[in-house]
């Protein structure tokens, strides 16, 4: 039987396409135009750009406003007509309130550089000066750190993302450390060292670091950094003020540093000076004249308690830890070598005089009539 051979039915070979003539390329003012989406709505509370400095019409923020150099700087600042406003930043608002706007800001916060540039943007602040700081050691040093060293971070973060004219920043001649080997008066190009293991001026240091950092990457900016010496006076209250407040003041036996002290006042002055003018570099400030801890003591009618060092650092060493004393062990070192800053740089190039010497400067402590503020010999 024989087998039918499948056939497979052949599909007709296709055509090629046929190419298509090109289309001549429209003008462009006959091209259709496009449907570009619609832009936002600007925000009402979108922030304005800063304009160009004007040395007539300032505007001025203050951290710490709250603190005493923040409030009596605000007060000089509101009566100056040269300032068109001033900003108050600090997490209460300072007293009594005065002409300043107050934005509560909290440095502590991951937040609060763009909290910053917000209102530094919005006011058109052209000048901040970063008053931040403690002026007593604290237990809680993590806080500490937050405040001090991260938080000036997002002070100079928002600083830099508003392109500020100048920014000023508050330190102290006790970040050069006290040493034996300190010479009679240390100028601002001495090496600042610190207090090894002192969390109170490491941060403070840090601190200065991120300034000086600041200028090197933000050279259209103004920097200048006010290194204070101790300040004393009956309305500030600080860890020297604390001290000298006792009747019976510990001292260290076979030991009688120099005293270098700063009025309140002339704190405030020479922070006002610098705000008025552009000075872009690192001054020392300091009162008149320095005296020995014991001579000072006697001016205060304190009675001195010598203890030796051998005894009072292991002492102050539990008792910190224990949270009994305010003060950590290393400010023993201050109370037996020398720390006296040389202020010869902001009088040459301020014209900055200090009002109060430091005689007058703890006779006003003291309460009694403060004596003529003299200089007392030479310009340092």
């Amino acid at each position: 039987m024989a087998t039918k051979r499948k056939t497979t039915k052949r599909s007709p070979p296709r055509r090629p396409a046929r190419e298509q003539p090109a289309r001549p390329e429209q003008p462009a003012h006959e091209q259709p135009e496009r449907e570009r989406p619609a832009r936002p709505e600007p925000r009402p509370d979108a922030l304005a750009v800063r304009p160009s400095f004007d040395p007539d019409h300032r505007v001025v923020a203050v951290t710490g406003a709250a603190s005493f150099l923040g409030t009596e700087l605000l007060k000089r600042l509101e009566a100056d007509r040269r300032y068109l406003k001033v900003v108050a930043i600090d997490i209460r608002k300072p007293e009594p309130p005065g002409k300043a706007i107050f934005h509560k800001v909290d440095l502590t916060l991951p937040t609060a550089d763009a909290e910053l540039a917000q209102i530094l943007k919005r006011e058109q602040v052209d000048t901040l000066v970063h008053l931040a700081f403690l002026s007593h050691p604290t237990h809680n040093s993590v806080w500490a750190h937050e405040l001090e060293a991260i938080g000036t971070l997002h002070v100079f973060d928002a600083c830099a993302a508003c392109k500020l004219h100048k920014v000023v920043l508050w330190s102290l001649t006790s970040l050069y450390g006290a040493s034996p080997l300190n010479p009679n008066y240390l100028t601002e190009e001495v090496r600042q060292n610190g207090m090894p293991g002192s969390r109170f001026f490491n941060d403070k240091l840090e601190a200065e670091r991120l300034a000086l950092r600041f200028r090197k990457e933000n050279p259209a900016s103004v920097v200048t950094i006010v290194r204070t010496a101790a300040i004393l006076g009956r309305r500030v209250s600080n860890y020297v003020s604390g001290y000298l407040s006792r009747p019976v003041v510990p001292v260290m036996m076979g030991y009688d540093p120099l005293v270098q002290l700063l009025h309140e006042d002339d704190a405030v002055a020479a922070f006002k000076l610098v705000v008025d003018a552009d000075f872009n570099d690192q001054y020392n400030v300091a009162g008149d004249g320095v005296l020995p801890l014991s001579t000072a003591l006697a001016l205060l009618g304190r009675l001195p308690l010598p203890i030796p060092y051998s005894l009072a650092y292991p002492a102050a060493k539990v008792m910190w830890m224990t949270q009994v004393i305010a003060a950590a062990p290393v400010f023993l070192d201050f109370l037996r070598y020398l720390c006296v800053a040389d202020t010869t740089k902001i009088r040459r190039e301020m014209g900055f005089t200090p009002r109060h010497d430091i005689r007058a400067i703890l006779a006003d402590f003291a309460g009694l009539a403060p004596p003529h503020a003299a200089a007392t010999g030479g310009p340092r």
